[in-house]
């Protein structure tokens, strides 16, 4: 990383000058339905998490071990408690 002003200088010229040689590759862009998909994707995902830490959340308030926990989730107890535990109490 540049550390004086005139290498901070440099460094920005530089910069520039890839911004200004830039030739974009139609290839690179993204489309407006790859996007959507994602998008909608990551929302599904957020959703599905929020649920599952809620049904866990309910699973210990009715004192199921995390141990049984783990193994509907398809982990180790331990492994459970240590992702869950913090967001759930």
């Amino acid at each position: 990383m540049p550390r004086s002003v005139d290498e901070i200088l440099a460094h920005a010229d530089q910069l520039a000058g890839r911004f200004e040689d830039y030739d974009p590759n139609p290839d690179d862009e993204l489309t407006r339905e790859a996007v959507t998909a994602l998008r909608a994707a990551v929302q599904a995902r957020s959703a599905a998490e929020r649920e599952l830490l809620e049904a866990i959340r309910s699973a210990r308030h009715d004192g199921m071990s995390w141990s049984a926990i783990g193994a509907l989730v398809g982990t180790t107890g331990e492994a459970a408690r240590q992702r869950y535990a913090r967001k759930v109490a």
